[in-house]
């Protein structure tokens, strides 16, 4: 009887294990997908990014006169932010983004 509990529990133990992976690579593969989609706004006017994204739900200015737009969405009640940071001369210089996949 201790054998069929100790094969069961190798057994449960093994596809929680997989499963856990599973989750992990997925979010993974869209955090890669995500920096993909960033970068091509690198290097492109704010204008562009405004035509794409609408009006930032948020800009704050920082001291070195760049300034961050930052768009806030929500999906399965998780809050996405995404951050570009747009330099004096309107052109986007840098991004990051954080929980959206």
């Amino acid at each position: 009887m201790n054998k069929i509990k100790f094969i069961f529990i190798i057994i449960l133990s093994s596809l929680l294990f997989t499963a856990c992976q599973t989750v992990s690579k997925k979010i993974d593969e869209k955090t890669i997908q995500e920096e993909k989609e960033l970068s091509k706004w690198l290097n492109k006017p704010e204008s562009e990014l405004k035509i794409a994204y609408g009006q930032p739900d948020k800009i704050e200015f920082l001291e070195t006169r760049n300034r961050y737009y930052i768009y806030v969405s929500k999906k399965y009640n998780i809050q996405c932010e995404r951050k570009f940071e747009v330099n004096p001369n309107n052109m986007v210089i840098g991004f990051t983004s954080k929980n959206c996949f």
